[in-house]
């Protein structure tokens, strides 16, 4: 029996009562508990088998709620959260006392964001305690952008996904976190480097941290298939490579035509960013079921959502 349900009613009795959801956001669906139920929370890094070392982000319904979560917000924190929220931006601010440091790895910072999804909004709105939610997939593994994706990882270990249909960013929200009240990027993610620094002027970038990371998505393995990936430059000297293997090509925008693939999948035909970062994920999610040997993947333009959909890539065929 499936485990995928529109019913908002029940979602809320479930996370109520201590029990984790699967949420729809516009980034990717998130493994969702109550930040006040250590039950919950300890669920979620249990289920995921993810680090109690690695944060999680609180979801909230509006920037209203900040002040329950924060206890100081930056002059440009409150610029970005005005221009940007509802939205694909995660912000680390000073936590509030009342935030449990299950949640924030024992740290003084706590990521926060409001996403832009209207049944997620709905269900925040009817809550009276904000979410935690990772992303809804076995640590290290490819994020989830449809129901289906978190009903493969997790049928057994949960009892609902909230249906919210197909992601519509496809990649995980960009995180910000300050340093001396100037804007530092821990993940590049859904809202491109450029769209911030056209509000709030350059931004360092500081993703990659192995040891008791500031944010999620830091680590050097991450967001990966269980099929072999290779990030490449030339897909053509890569099927040369592995030409007696059964190859599965990811690209950004044209075909290989090559009798030596054995399946392929085109991001944008039309060399959309935005197009090939929703459906960044599900392609890695198809490839992964196809038994193949390796995944050659494209290397994406190196600038707006190519940037951030290089990071993914590359952390997912880190060795």
């Amino acid at each position: 029996m499936s485990i995928i349900s529109k019913d908002i009613q029940k979602a809320i009795a479930l996370l109520a009562n201590e029990e984790l959801v699967a949420i729809p956001t516009e980034t990717v669906y998130g493994l969702a508990g109550n930040i006040f139920s250590e039950k919950a929370i300890k669920s979620i890094f249990e289920t995921k088998k993810r680090p109690f070392f690695n944060p999680l982000i609180v979801h909230i319904p509006s920037a209203d709620q900040l002040e329950t979560i924060v206890s100081e917000v930056p002059e440009k924190a409150k610029i970005l959260a005005d221009k940007f929220w509802p939205g694909s931006m995660t912000l680390v601010l000073k936590k509030h006392e009342s935030i449990p440091d299950l949640i924030t790895a024992g740290k003084n910072t706590v990521a926060v964001r409001v996403p832009n999804h209207a049944t997620t909004i709905s269900l925040l709105e009817q809550l009276p305690f904000p979410l935690a939610a990772p992303s809804a997939n076995p640590f290290n593994n490819i994020s989830p952008t449809k129901p289906e994706h978190v009903e493969r990882y997790f049928k057994n270990d949960i009892k609902m996904v909230l249906d919210g249909g197909t992601c519509k960013n496809g990649i995980e929200s960009t995180i910000i976190g300050f340093e001396n009240n100037e804007p530092i990027i821990y993940r590049l993610g859904a809202l491109a480097l450029e769209e911030i620094e056209a509000v709030v002027g350059r931004v360092e970038i500081k993703n990659k941290k192995e040891v008791n990371p500031d944010a999620p998505g830091m680590l050097d393995k991450h967001y990966s298939p269980l099929t072999t990936t290779i990030l490449t430059t030339s897909i053509v000297n890569e099927i040369k490579q592995h030409q007696h293997k059964k190859i599965g090509v990811l690209t950004f925008n044209s075909s290989f035509k090559s009798d030596k693939i054995s399946a392929e999948i085109i991001l944008s035909t039309t060399s959309n960013l935005e197009e090939a970062a929703a459906k960044l994920y599900d392609a890695l999610h198809q490839l992964d079921h196809q038994n193949l040997d390796v995944i050659l993947v494209e290397k994406m333009p190196d600038f707006g959502l190519g940037k951030s959909m290089n990071d993914r890539l590359q952390r997912a065929s880190f060795k």
